[in-house]
């Protein structure tokens, strides 16, 4: 049901070294066409619904200015589609090569020629894990997804919203409102990776990253994403709400990996891993859950130890002993004055 509504998804081909207030200057211009405009973390989302009549064009006609003038301000090439609701016009600018737009016409026959025949591992909400389920019993598409079966195999909530989704059903509402503040780290490999050992290992490592710059910041992330991006230039996004709002490192980095697993990679090249951490607030307001385990609290005094050291001698002088890129043989292990080893670089390994 899509109540005419017109929703444009743009995905940005941004620059590595991108300018950090590219992103509002985006905003602004794209505001020039609507007032609804939603940010995203590789593009935007637009309510063009109001849009047509002031501009005296078609949703495909704003869609095509829109691209132009980002291309020619900024020289932001991008991917674009129009849909109904914001679930068709995500699933079909995923499809969109950069430089062209896809639009899915506002009728039944047109939405359900484009929805049914797509892999069902292409809905919002499906993993890996969902969809080798899915497919065991023969799911393979949406239009292969009976709302009783679903309701068996996943749950009753869970499986009403994928029939839902299945059917095109989605009231999701495109929110101007700023997202709130994140920051995020990212890893390129040199060449695609398949070994998930070197994924996990990153995986803390950006932990980290992230970690360290919260509580130098005096910030707490409420939430954590991470993105793989694979070799064929496509990408798996998982998002995970936090127990609690947390800046440590070992909190972040089990995120991250339930993250990871829960995607269920078997032997994927990996391009790129990145992890995000979502909606900061002001570490004043962080909560900690009482334990009885003592052994919780020795991670956070390291941690508080680490700090100190890499303030006083930069950033790289010490780190988790995970992240140790090579060992050295025993007889070649370096010790530094206090009695801590080293790496081959002469930084300490905690």
């Amino acid at each position: 049901m899509t109540c005419g509504r017109s929703i444009l998804r743009l995905s940005f081909d941004l620059p590595p070294d991108a300018d950090a207030e590219l992103p509002e200057r985006l905003r602004r211009l794209l505001e020039d066409f609507t007032p609804r405009v939603q940010l995203l973390e590789d593009g935007a989302l637009l309510d063009l619904t109001g849009a047509t009549r002031w501009w005296q064009r078609d949703a495909r006609g704003i869609t095509e200015l829109v691209q132009l003038r980002v291309l020619a301000y900024f020289g932001v090439r991008s991917a674009a589609a129009v849909a109904g609701t914001p679930m068709l016009a995500a699933m079909a600018c995923a499809l969109t090569p950069l430089g062209r737009r896809t639009v899915i016409d506002d009728s039944p026959e047109a939405i359900s020629a484009f929805l049914r025949p797509r892999p069902v591992r292409e809905l919002p909400g499906v993993g890996g894990k969902t969809a080798a389920l899915l497919g065991e019993y023969g799911l393979h598409t949406v239009a292969d997804v009976p709302q009783h079966t679903l309701q068996r195999l996943l749950g009753a909530r869970a499986g009403r919203a994928l029939y839902e989704h299945a059917r095109s059903h989605d009231t999701t509402a495109v929110d101007p409102t700023p997202a709130p503040a994140s920051l995020s780290t990212e890893h390129r490999f040199p060449r695609d990776e398949l070994d998930p050992a070197a994924h996990r290992h990153i995986l803390l490592a950006l932990a980290d990253d992230l970690g360290a710059r919260l509580r130098a910041t005096a910030q707490i992330a409420t939430g954590v994403t991470c993105t793989i991006r694979y070799a064929d230039l496509t990408a798996t996004r998982r998002s995970r709400t936090l127990p609690e709002a947390t800046q440590h490192t070992v909190l972040l980095a089990r995120a991250a990996y339930t993250l990871y697993d829960s995607l269920g990679l078997q032997r994927a090249r990996v391009r790129s891993i990145t992890l995000r951490a979502d909606a900061l607030q002001p570490a004043d307001r962080a909560t900690r859950q009482l334990t009885l385990d003592a052994s919780d609290d020795k991670p956070l005094a390291i941690e508080a130890f680490a700090d100190r050291a890499r303030a006083r001698y930069g950033h790289q002088v010490i780190y988790p002993a995970a992240l140790a890129i090579s060992s050295p043989p025993p007889s070649a292990r370096q010790w530094d004055r206090g009695g801590c080893p080293q790496d081959a670089h002469g930084r300490r390994a905690i």
